[in-house]
């Protein structure tokens, strides 16, 4: 299926997302910060870039920008997922490049659906 990179500070959450995109099919790839999360970025060219909002050394809308700042990574959906939904944060995912801002506590059947249906947009 498809390449995922997964940035989560939290060690739980973290998992939970890798198992689960792993039992549907998928590759992934976790990082524990926004900083590792460009880097891994760079090193493995995802298909799509899962990103915590607020995690140490590089928040997810910095990490975003740095993300789609580069060429050859500009073109990868990012997806932000937060447990803080009000509008302007919301905005700023977008704003910063994200495809879609999925909401904390999520299903995992939800997460799943999500990501295959924004592969699928992106033609991966």
């Amino acid at each position: 299926m498809a390449k995922i990179l997964a940035a989560e500070d939290e060690r739980d959450i973290r998992e939970l997302i890798a198992f689960t995109l792993r039992f549907a099919g998928h590759e992934v790839v976790t990082a524990t910060n926004g900083e590792e999360a460009v880097a891994l970025a760079s090193q493995v060219e995802p298909d799509l870039i899962l990103l915590d909002v607020r995690m140490p050394r590089m928040n997810g809308y910095d990490a975003c920008r740095v993300i789609k700042a580069d060429p050859k990574l500009k073109d990868i959906p990012v997806v932000f997922l937060s447990a803080k939904g009000q509008e302007s944060e919301v905005q700023a995912g977008l704003q910063a490049g994200a495809e879609e801002y999925l909401l904390k506590p999520f299903a995992p059947d939800q997460l799943i659906e999500r990501v295959r249906a924004i592969l699928a947009k992106f033609g991966k």
